[in-house]
């Protein structure tokens, strides 16, 4: 059984695996951005780095990504990656089921929107062994994260989802504790040190 984690983790961590994953990661984001296109035509420009929550996080792990394919730890993306993947992928999987259960349907789009955030949160947690950051960079993530929630709950930014209207108080709640949970996450990470972070400056 150990030689097959070890396996997968080398085909895991492997140059033309983490390059794939960054082209990945890389066009998600830019398709991400452009599916926020109609929410951002009538947003404040004061709150258009606040609004694509997903997006961004896949843009903080391609940076991450490409920080570990030229042996760098580019210690706050790789922070801000790990709290935001699974924050945000879970949030948007949970709003999807959520939104199936009020309308009955969310269509093929919204199923593919289910599959691509779990796997966003998946990766964030697949590559926890290669997240070196510290201290500082979880105090600005958290600041970052939960500064987020208010811009998103308190100025009315949240992505949108009509169907869930009537739900905005519970679901803002609902994101705070997700925050401190993969919050509480990345402090868990940086007290595990996991050993293969240590081989990357």
């Amino acid at each position: 059984m150990n030689y097959i984690f070890a396996s997968a983790w080398t085909i895991l961590t492997s140059k033309s695996f983490l390059i794939l994953l960054f082209i990945i990661n890389v066009l998600g984001t830019v398709y991400g951005y452009i599916w926020y296109g109609p929410q951002l035509e009538h947003t404040d420009a004061l709150f258009y780095v606040f609004v694509p929550d997903s997006p961004t996080a896949t843009l903080f792990f391609s940076i991450a990504i490409f920080g570990w394919l030229i042996g760098k730890h580019f210690r706050i993306f790789e922070a801000l990656a790990l709290v935001t993947l699974v924050k945000y992928g879970l949030w948007a999987v949970a709003m999807n089921l959520l939104a199936f259960v009020e309308t009955g349907s969310i269509g093929w789009m919204g199923w593919m929107l289910v599959a691509s955030h779990f796997l966003m949160a998946f990766q964030g947690v697949l590559y926890l062994p290669m997240y070196d950051f510290k201290t500082p960079h979880i105090i600005i993530t958290a600041i970052w994260t939960l500064h987020n929630d208010v811009i998103d709950y308190v100025f009315k930014q949240m992505p949108e989802y009509s169907m869930l209207t009537q739900y905005m108080n519970e679901i803002g709640y609902f994101t705070f504790w997700m925050s401190v949970l993969c919050l509480l996450l990345a402090i868990f990470t940086m007290k595990k040190r996991f050993s293969v972070a240590r081989n990357i400056v």
